[in-house]
């Protein structure tokens, strides 16, 4: 496996711990490559389903089909075949595009998902031991309460203790004066 600061393109470094799940999925980022074709393969699929495409193909069929009909051109009468020709032409090269971007994006998507559902459990795994820090802690202290409620008992006893001794003595020196 190639170190963190081994990859391009990453855009983080060795000090962004929470994108470590993500390394080793990193390959299908690239299920295409990354050479020219590939990446504009997949801005080709993508551009089929804009707005801007819809509407262009529109425009672009209406004027075939109105310039057509009324007889400014002649290149294509009814039944329009060779732009039955176009059509086809593009639905074979499109489909596939489509679909390669379609299965990228699906395993782009389950990696992240993957890498997702890792790093909750790595945080749960690091909440629970935290709780479990937590609780010996709570425990220490609550010893150590415990410790101390002793020691003043003892010092109390032992300053009751002193001060009868003290008593004692100062009326024997006293009574013996």
């Amino acid at each position: 496996m190639k170190k963190i600061s081994e990859l391009p393109g990453l855009g983080f470094d060795v000090a962004t711990k929470h994108l470590r799940f993500h390394i080793e999925h990193f390959q299908l980022n690239s299920l295409f490559g990354d050479d020219w074709f590939s990446l504009k393969a997949e801005a080709f699929a993508r551009f089929f389903g804009t707005p801007f495409f819809l509407v262009a193909q529109t425009v672009v069929v209406a004027l075939w089909i109105g310039l057509n009909v009324v007889g400014v051109f002649k290149f294509d009468l009814y039944p329009f075949i060779l732009l039955n020709l176009a059509f086809s032409l593009q639905a074979a090269y499109a489909a596939p595009l489509i679909l390669l971007a379609q299965t990228r994006q699906a395993d782009r998507d389950k990696a992240q998902q993957d890498a997702d559902a890792r790093h909750r459990e790595d945080i749960a795994a690091a909440s629970e031991q935290r709780e479990l820090q937590t609780a010996m802690q709570t425990g220490q202290l609550l010893e150590l309460m415990n410790q101390n409620t002793q020691l003043t008992q003892l010092v109390r006893d032992l300053s009751q203790r002193i001060e009868t001794l003290t008593v004692e003595m100062h009326q024997k020196v006293v009574s013996g004066s």
